[in-house]
């Protein structure tokens, strides 16, 4: 049993060791002592070899003479870096017992190995179905443990139905469920029975690790009926139909648990097309500041606070510092990096299962809550330099946004090929099996959502667990749902990197109405000098973004970024609003409210409709040039584009350029304030709104 002081909380200058004796029934279970002067403890720093044990002699009360008895233990001042420290009972965990003592230790944890299974439902021969004197609607059901997914029925109304249907599933190893495929027959809208059952394990596919094909089988399946012999049921095995399958598990493709604009891990999911890792990150959770109260005890509130990081397929927990707004960790930890473009999520909760009473308010079982949650791109890492930053944590909550302390972090990425990271920059993001046999959406988060509950389950099974709320909360289980802010937010994103091009077109309009003479002078020049030697507009272009770019590298950012609240719409977002991105799904609340928030959403989504209804009708019209649906409007196109190419074969190239520059950077004396007639022309272009409903 190993015992850790923290050396900032000791105030004594003497370690005693007392052995007692825990069956005396009398007051006095005194045994005896030992002590230690702590300025002549040793030191040992890793990778010194542990300390030996040594016998000590047992003293009485008094420390006057030696009693009978020797004690063998070992003393020494160490770092968090001992190997015995992660098992260490720490003396400020002393309240913690039970099952607690576990849930406060630091902890590694792997994520399990996630694979695609893909089965490809071909067909079945020789269907029995119970009620002969009819055809059978036939499907076909398949379950890999909480996954179920149908085929549809045969349109075919035969004895040998067809489908040739695929179907992907998310398996874990080791491979714990089993397939199981029923044929069914559709009796009625509410009543299936089954024709035949199949059951296989996961181990029985082959592993693909390309796009080659895979060969189909012949499966024979089991219908079970019920005899009666001597009185007694028994289940009667029968020969029922066999089924077409072609199925195997994907190591080619990479099993996305997270959410593809932060992930932290592209590999596909077989190692032998694992490449050779890029660099070394390198974290060091230092601690926290300002935590706010998570929790009462004794009338008091408390925080006992832990830090989860997770980076690929590994995810780390730091111990739990019991009962401290300022906790202080210190613990290192490292991954291999294998692309740049990758995002590590570190998240701080509060432990609610130290051995007490751990119940929610509500009465239900306890759940860790969130602190707060910080991530951080790698690419946005500059190689071989230390960040040690203080990171806000902040929460979204049903009463608003909150700022619930600060997370200190150290980090540094290390390259170890500078040539082989910029070559990545120029690969697919994910493997290739992704783009030469892509899913569809739908696909894609049904099957992360699966994965996720998978890994949730797993590392909820691990000692200490890692808890499912915790998990769902590192990998945004709930960033695919309905939220009015978000949808603001990525519209003000949205208009944000619009305003970079609208700000050029508002900088060229105010050039060609000479808002600021010497600046339209100078562009004037520059656009004959561009027109004199057309060969300069390529590399001007290019030079004026190189120049751009070194300008702004006087004010690149300094610190990796965090989460912003102004970014996220969280500051100015409605109550009413937030309460509905709190909502279950389904929606628990009344049905007033619900009505209300369906009429919000129905005023949003008629603003949506006609800003497309426009963007449609533009591009109709564009169509309508030479589709004839207005004789005129095309014959006077044709004819103009017939005069045009004329003029453009007979004049030279440069001449055109600079009649068009020179007639758009025009005087606003000759301009005038009526539209265009191209613009006119264009706006009396059939579109086919008029054949809408």
């Amino acid at each position: 049993m190993v015992f850790a002081f923290s050396k900032e909380r000791i105030q004594s200058s003497v370690l005693e060791v007392f052995v007692k004796d825990k069956e005396m029934v009398a007051r006095d279970d005194y045994i005896g002592k030992v002590l230690f002067d702590l300025n002549e403890v040793p030191t040992r720093v890793p990778p010194d070899s542990p300390l030996a044990p040594q016998w000590y002699r047992l003293e009485d009360r008094r420390g006057e003479g030696k009693v009978r008895g020797e004690i063998m233990l070992a003393v020494w001042m160490g770092t968090q870096a001992d190997e015995a420290f992660p098992e260490a009972w720490h003396a400020d965990a002393a309240s913690v017992h039970g099952e607690g003592v576990y849930n406060i230790r630091s902890k590694v944890y792997v994520s399990p190995k996630l694979w695609y299974l893909r089965v490809n439902v071909i067909e079945a021969q020789d269907i029995q179905p119970n009620d002969r004197s009819r055809v059978p609607e036939v499907f076909t059901k398949i379950q890999v443990g909480h996954q179920v997914l149908k085929t549809k029925v045969c349109p075919a109304r035969t004895m040998s139905p067809m489908w040739n249907e695929d179907f992907v599933f998310v398996a874990a190893e080791p491979f714990e469920e089993q397939l199981v495929l029923t044929v069914e027959d559709k009796v009625s809208q509410s009543k299936d029975e089954i024709i035949g059952r199949l059951v296989l394990p996961l181990t029985v596919f082959e592993k693909r690790l390309d796009h080659r094909p895979v060969h189909s089988q012949w499966f024979h399946m089991e219908r079970f009926g019920f005899g009666v012999l001597e009185g007694d049921k028994h289940k009667e095995l029968k020969f029922s139909t066999r089924v077409h399958l072609r199925a195997c598990l994907e190591g080619g493709y990479h099993v996305m648990d997270e959410s593809t604009m932060y992930i932290s891990d592209q590999r596909p999911t077989a190692r032998q097309l694992w490449k050779q890792p890029i660099g070394i990150l390198e974290v060091g959770i230092l601690g926290a500041q300002g935590l706010v109260p998570m929790k009462t005890k004794d009338g008091r509130g408390t925080t006992d606070a832990y830090c989860v990081a997770k980076y690929g397929q590994k995810w780390v927990r730091t111990r739990t510092i019991i009962d401290s707004f300022v906790p202080k960790w210190n613990e290192q930890y490292t991954w291999e990096v294998y692309d740049p473009c990758t995002v590590i999520t570190l998240g701080v909760f509060d432990n609610c299962h130290l051995g007490g009473n751990d119940r929610s308010n509500g009465g239900g079982s306890a759940r860790d809550s969130r602190i707060g949650k910080v991530r951080i791109r790698l690419s946005t890492l500059e190689t071989d330099r230390i960040y040690t930053h203080l990171y806000p944590l902040i929460v979204l909550q049903p009463t608003g946004v909150k700022k619930m302390g600060e997370v200190q972090l150290a980090l540094r990425f290390t390259c170890l090929s500078l040539i082989n990271m910029i070559h990545l920059y120029g690969h697919p993001l994910l493997p290739k099996m992704h783009y030469l046999h892509p899913f569809t959406v739908n696909q894609l988060d049904s099957l992360r959502y699966q994965a996720m509950s998978i890994v949730a389950t797993r590392l909820g099974r691990a000692e200490p667990p890692l808890r499912k709320e915790v998990v769902e909360y590192m990998l945004d289980v709930d960033s695919h749902m309905w939220s009015m802010r978000r949808s603001k937010a990525n519209f003000f994103r949205i208009m944000s990197v619009l305003s970079g091009v609208v700000g050029m077109f508002r900088w060229l309009d105010d050039v060609c109405h000479w808002k600021n003479v010497i600046t339209t002078v100078l562009f004037h020049v520059l656009f004959l000098i561009l027109i004199c030697y057309p060969e300069l507009i390529l590399p001007t272009a290019f030079l004026y973004m190189f120049l751009i770019g070194v300008w702004n590298y006087r004010f690149r950012p300094r610190h990796p970024p965090h989460m912003d609240t102004r970014l996220s719409w969280a500051e100015a977002v409605h109550p009413d609003e937030l309460n509905e991105e709190f909502d279950t799904f389904p929606t628990s609340k009344p049905q007033d409210v619900v009505m209300m928030r369906y009429d919000r959403l129905r005023s949003v989504a008629g603003r949506i409709q006609t800003v497309v209804g426009d963007l449609a009708t533009q591009g109709e019209r564009f169509q309508s040039l030479l589709s004839w649906r207005d004789p005129r409007a095309t014959c006077l196109y044709i004819i103009f584009c017939f005069l045009a190419a004329l003029v453009l074969y007979v004049t030279p190239f440069r001449v055109v350029a600079l009649v068009v520059g020179l007639f758009v950077l025009r005087h606003p004396r000759f301009r005038s304030k009526m539209p265009s007639v191209p613009s006119n022309y264009f706006k009396r272009l059939p579109s086919r709104v008029d054949s809408m409903l």
